[in-house]
């Protein structure tokens, strides 16, 4: 299920620290590899940096196609997660091997996996120092989209009633947690 976000919110969708899967397509190729360190870099344009290993056969199709997506992923995907974050796409078709569901984006049509919780799409922009010295490639997002389960209003909500939405945080070798509640503060 999933519901188009505004651009000026979809920096929120990532802003908590969750754990991606990061998508691309180039050539006929796709390939899909977990993420854990994400963030928003600038609200208008909405933009967002994640690390994306050299060596990996997603930073590839990524920098040739110059487009990714992003897909959050909740507590029912954490053995794909792991597993996708643990193989190198360069010699297996991950979507088939993990038989991976997935609807295409709106705006760049790369795959948004099924069972997520957020998606954006993304093209890149280049910023070649900062991806050669630290991993890191920057996107601006053209279309995103939410469960309105989880997130409503230009926020997420995590309480007891949705907790098989909320999304992953790694930890370090295959354990995740999860938000647990939302902590309101007093104006």
């Amino acid at each position: 299920m999933l519901q188009p976000v505004a651009l000026e919110h979809a920096s929120r969708l990532v802003n908590h620290g969750p754990t991606v899967l990061v998508t691309t397509e180039h050539g006929g190729r796709r390939n899909v590899m977990a993420a854990a360190w994400s963030m928003p870099v600038e609200f208008t344009p909405p933009r967002i940096a994640v690390v994306v290993d050299k060596s990996t056969f997603t930073r590839e199709l990524l920098a040739a196609s110059g487009r990714f997506a992003l897909c959050l992923p909740c507590p029912p995907l954490a053995d794909l997660t792991f597993a996708v974050g643990s193989e190198s796409g360069r010699d297996i078709d991950k979507f088939a091997r993990h038989r991976i569901g997935f609807t295409p984006g709106p705006v760049l049509g790369l795959p948004w996996i099924d069972g997520c919780v957020a998606w954006l799409e993304l093209r890149h922009i280049p910023e070649p120092h900062t991806e050669q010295a630290y991993d890191t490639v920057f996107g601006e997002v053209v279309s995103a989209a939410a469960d309105p389960r989880v997130f409503s209003g230009g926020r997420w909500s995590f309480g007891e009633h949705n907790a098989a939405l909320h999304t992953l945080h790694h930890l370090g070798g295959g354990a995740f947690a999860v938000p647990s509640r939302v902590v309101q503060a007093q104006r």
